[in-house]
């Protein structure tokens, strides 16, 4: 994990002196962590799916046909039968986003888990089947959104929550740390297990408050351009000074969105009797069904939520664009399992963890953006990312041949 967190810095520094300077500006960082809410959602889930031994191919095209699913079902449905200035267009439309996430997930999970087809077979067909649905649902047509509500999903002037709330919600993620830190430190010596000395735990906890304090600093530095400050002061009923307001950010509504997934999936990984099952299927199959695991049913629900967390995904994706496309979604699961292996988690199954895989895409929406700011083409692009994910998985290979 410290070896990633040092790689993604070596990645940041070195983008921001090929790029001139821009890398790292409040605005750039700023646009990235929205970038890389959507793909690192999905990884959190793949995380799981990898671990039982097996993969999703589907994710992009889930995410694609879910989307436009939500998208149509708010214009031609929702909307007329609720109105434009209800407060629940919202959330009937990402209801609906999250049962189709849901059907799709379980199909190719009952799939998969009863009828024993392999993983990458079902989810390399899904990835056919999901796709063309996704054009055959709206004839190949872009769909625009007509709710300003669930727009907000996707972050931009109005999907972030200002200065002042970002720091409340700093002061809640310090407390958060804090308690959490304490209370893992008691637990262990509850148990009698083996402690960390306290300057380490310090050292750690220090350097975790930082970063919670340093990404608000940064959030609250990128302000609204002219014409968004002005309109912002005429509906606030605001006198604009002669330099102009400087009114910020703050955090963009999908990031607190995967950061809030992040925390959920980490509990249902670590704290749930779920979690430790998927643990103890992706360590030993058959030993995990000689122990009265329902492997199979277990499998299915891995897949639920994968398609449920794409659905969420798809929402984030479809509100940043204010439409629905036919390609929406293209390639994200390159991306996505790219970002769970190069977060440690382990192809043999068995091993992962949900933050290696949020950090994991953060840092592959890293290089992506990065090469977008040099001028990259596209191809070029896509042989990088090809290329970091094979040598993640060579070095994950090392790693797990000393350690067994």
């Amino acid at each position: 994990m410290l070896g990633m967190i040092g790689a993604l810095l070596v990645i940041w520094v070195g983008f921001h002196i090929l790029s001139g300077g821009t890398f790292l500006t409040p605005r750039n960082l700023w646009n990235l962590s929205v970038q890389t809410a959507s793909v690192g959602v999905m990884a959190t889930g793949m995380v799981l799916v990898i671990v039982t031994r097996n993969i999703d191919l589907s994710v992009g095209s889930i995410l694609g046909v879910t989307g436009m699913v939500m998208a149509v079902a708010q214009t031609q449905y929702i909307t007329p039968l609720l109105g434009y200035d209800s407060s629940l267009v919202w959330i009937a439309t990402l209801a609906i986003g999250l049962v189709c996430g849901l059907l799709i997930g379980g199909l190719q999970g009952y799939v998969i888990a009863y009828l024993g087809v392999p993983a990458f077979i079902v989810t390399l067909g899904g990835l056919l089947v999901w796709r063309g649905a996704a054009w055959w649902v709206a004839s190949g047509r872009t769909i625009p959104l007509t709710d300003d509500n669930f727009k907000l999903l996707g972050g931009g002037s109005d999907g972030s929550i200002g200065a002042t709330w970002s720091w409340v919600v700093a002061a809640v993620a310090i407390l958060f740390l804090l308690a959490a830190a304490y209370g893992a430190r008691q637990q262990r010596k509850k148990f009698r297990f083996a402690i960390k000395p306290i300057w380490a735990e310090a050292v750690t906890l220090g350097l975790a408050l930082v970063a919670v304090i340093g990404a608000t600093v940064i959030v609250n530095s990128y302000f609204l351009p002219g014409p968004l400050a002005r309109r912002y002061a005429e509906a606030n009923g605001l006198t604009v000074p002669e330099g102009g307001l400087e009114i910020s950010f703050g955090y963009a509504i999908p990031v607190l969105l995967f950061i809030g997934v992040g925390i959920v999936m980490t509990f249902i990984s670590r704290r749930t009797r779920f979690g430790r099952y998927v643990f103890a299927i992706g360590g030993n199959p058959e030993a995990a069904e000689l122990a009265g695991i329902n492997t199979k049913r277990v499998t299915m629900m891995v897949f639920m939520l994968m398609g449920m967390l794409a659905a969420i995904a798809a929402a984030i994706s479809t509100a940043r664009l204010s439409s629905a496309t036919n390609a929406q979604g293209t390639l994200d699961e390159l991306y996505t399992i790219a970002a769970a292996v190069i977060g440690g988690t382990s192809l043999a199954g068995g091993a992962g963890t949900i933050f290696g895989a949020m950090l994991g895409a953060l840092v592959m929406q890293s290089l992506q953006s990065g090469m977008v700011l040099l001028g990259m083409d596209t191809p070029l692009q896509n042989i990088v990312v090809g290329a970091v994910l094979v040598v993640a998985v060579w070095l994950d290979t090392i790693y797990r041949r000393r350690a067994a």
